[in-house]
């Protein structure tokens, strides 16, 4: 994606089955959780570059002893920063206590960090906010092991207000108003209440204080707990979730809008937002990778038994395509096949924006990972080229000379490394006059690698701004001498605000928009757009489940073909030669390569739960009124 998109977070849950001494007698160190934690951080590095955290909890311990451990890092590199803490507070005790070297219950004891149950966390900032206290895991500490919760998860909730209000009610006093502390609080508040309700039951039985701490941890029952704090949740969501005594937890959205994967075996159990991540990590084949279904969470006992039950009714499943498109790696079995074919359904459409010309025309992609989707855009037409010349071959038959045969054979996709990102580039300056200027030699070029008058075809995963393009791609790409650029997005028109964990709160900032703007101003029909924001006014407040998309009304009058034009002409710098065309996929097109992950809000504005309607005609009042806000 050319225009960078601040997105999604990543969750790893590890919980180790067997005693510590297992796994240094066999994996040569008792921090076999903690080093498989890392690697399960970096392995989903690409979720989140803002900040990460860690949380480990040890296991039956002696009352006084530290068994919560967290530690979290907005820093330049997150990761490295907290895994480079965590190293030196280990070496550090080690080197100050040389008889925990080859003793485990010494090392459980004394040294931080090392226990049988870890989450990890990484982030992106999606409402901006890049300081430590924004960083997950969160922890609502309490003396009673048991009220202890330590939540980490990749969400947005779009009834923010309404959880707040909850939890108002219920007589408590917030610190703030950000879903993941509502989130956090509303399950502590069920936790605490289950835990109070269970002390009491057993006090009862006549077990005594102390007695009935155990017990307490072996009856809770965390799926109830979950349904009775999420029946209100309002988005798409993957949160997982520790507690003091042992238990643990990862839950998913009815709509299975945000991912989750788990493995287990006999030694350990792994939860994770994406699959090669575990396959990687633990070296496991792909079938043995279950996918965490929708409304469903995986719970972890303290004793080690593990479940998956059912929280929320299911919805209609709307898992988020875009995992598909971008956000996931690209290494992921079903992944790779999807991308590729995405870049094969949009090739038509590119056939004919080439005239059919593919003997001059070059095909490339920017940034890359859109590579993958470019393989099947260049099979596709390699594919076409074949049955090209399997019909010259025929009509010449017996005929046809050497030297026929080999022009024929000696036609194939050109192939270049058009544009390579400089990396190390930043724009640091930030007046606009002088920052343009920078922000134009964000990517080099491979010159030499287009003929002058070739059509150059350039592949992304997907246009959502165009700054980037118009700023500095299509410039730097006219230094070729282009007859003409096609610049093919593999995912369809951006049109709506995400509201569900990607960046995308504000209308005015897809190109999509500004040009079915721009065509309601060309063809005199700004009274469709005053008619809509009049109709989100009278709905603000109504219900969410009433609410309706009147959003929808604002493209409804022209075709994606007349939008993607528009976008061209918008996007086209007035100082270059060449033509430039916009080209985007299709929505049937995407709902074919992607069949299991039906999630298109951003597309169609067709949102998986209530609040996403609400989000929506929000960000149309603000757009009209000229508010620089989001929209949740």
């Amino acid at each position: 994606m050319s225009d960078a998109i601040k997105h999604e977070c990543g969750i790893s849950v590890i919980r180790l089955l067997k005693p510590l001494e297992y796994y240094k007698e066999k994996y040569g160190s008792a921090f076999y959780g903690v080093n498989k934690m890392y690697l399960m951080m970096e392995k989903q590095h690409n979720r989140g570059q803002d900040g990460a955290g860690f949380a480990s909890i040890k296991l039956d311990v002696t009352p006084g002893e530290r068994y919560m451990s967290r530690v979290r890092s907005c820093a330049q590199q997150p990761i490295q920063d907290i895994f480079a803490q965590i190293n030196e507070r280990i070496n550090n005790e080690l080197k100050a206590n040389p008889n925990y070297e080859d003793n485990v219950d010494l090392q459980k004891k004394h040294i931080p960090y090392i226990g049988e149950l870890l989450l990890g966390h990484v982030r992106y900032g999606t409402f901006g906010k890049n300081s430590i206290e924004s960083v997950h895991p969160f922890l609502r500490q309490n003396n009673w092991m048991h009220r202890n919760l330590i939540v980490a998860g990749n969400f947005n909730m779009t009834n923010v207000n309404e959880l707040f209000d909850n939890l108002v009610q219920l007589g408590q006093h917030p610190k703030e108003m950000a879903d993941t502390v509502t989130v956090m609080e509303k399950i502590g508040h069920f936790l605490d209440d289950a835990v109070a309700k269970l002390y009491k039951q057993i006090k009862k039985e006549g077990y005594t204080k102390q007695e009935a701490s155990p017990l307490i941890a072996e009856r809770l029952k965390v799926g109830k707990i979950l349904r009775r704090a999420t029946k209100n949740f309002d988005g798409g969501f993957a949160m997982a979730g520790l507690l003091g005594h042992g238990d643990a937890f990862v839950l998913r959205d009815a709509a299975g809008i945000r991912p989750a994967y788990f493995y287990q075996d006999d030694e350990i159990v792994v939860v994770a937002s994406e699959r090669p991540a575990i396959q990687t990590v633990f070296n496991v084949p792909y079938e043995e990778v279950k996918e965490l279904e929708p409304g469903n969470a995986i719970i972890i006992k303290k004793n080690g038994n593990t479940a998956v039950k059912q929280i929320l009714e299911p919805a209609e499943r709307k898992a988020c395509s875009f995992e598909r498109i971008y956000f996931s790696r690209g290494s992921d079995k079903e992944i790779y096949q999807e991308r590729k074919e995405l870049g094969k359904l949009v090739f038509p459409e590119i056939l004919e924006a080439i005239d059919h010309d593919i003997k001059n025309t070059v095909f490339s992609y920017i940034p890359n990972t859109a590579e993958t989707s470019f393989f099947g855009m260049v099979k596709e037409a390699q594919n076409y080229l074949n049955k090209k010349k399997e019909e010259q071959i025929l009509a010449l038959g017996q005929g046809m000379t050497s030297e026929q045969l080999h022009q024929i054979l000696d036609v194939r996709p050109r192939i270049e490394k058009v544009a390579i990102k400089d990396a190390k580039l930043r724009t640091f300056i930030t007046q606009d006059d002088s920052r343009d200027d920078l922000v134009a030699h964000v990517y080099d070029i491979s010159y030499g690698s287009v003929k002058k008058g070739d059509n150059l075809v350039i592949i992304d995963d997907s246009i959502v701004r165009g700054t980037t393009l118009k700023k500095s791609i299509l410039r730097i790409l006219d230094r070729l001498h282009p007859k003409k650029i096609i610049v093919v997005s593999s995912a369809p028109q951006i049109r709506y605000p995400d509201c569900y964990g990607i960046d995308m709160a504000k209308l005015e900032d897809f190109v999509a928009f500004k040009a079915a703007l721009a065509l309601h101003q060309e063809k005199d029909t700004m009274h469709v757009v005053d008619a809509i924001y009049d109709k989100c006014i009278k709905q603000v407040s109504t219900p969410d489940k009433k609410f309706i998309n009147h959003v929808k009304e604002f493209y409804a009058p022209f075709s994606a073909h007349e939008i993607s034009r528009k976008i061209g002409e918008l996007l086209s710098p007035t100082d270059i030669n060449a033509e430039v065309q916009i080209i985007y996929q299709s929505i049937e097109s995407l709902h074919q390569a992607c069949p299991k992950n039906l999630g298109d809000w951003y597309f169609t504005g067709n949102y998986p739960t209530p609040g996403g309607n609400r989000v929506v005609n929000k960000a149309f009042i603000n757009f009209y009124e000229g508010k620089n806000e989001r929209a949740y």
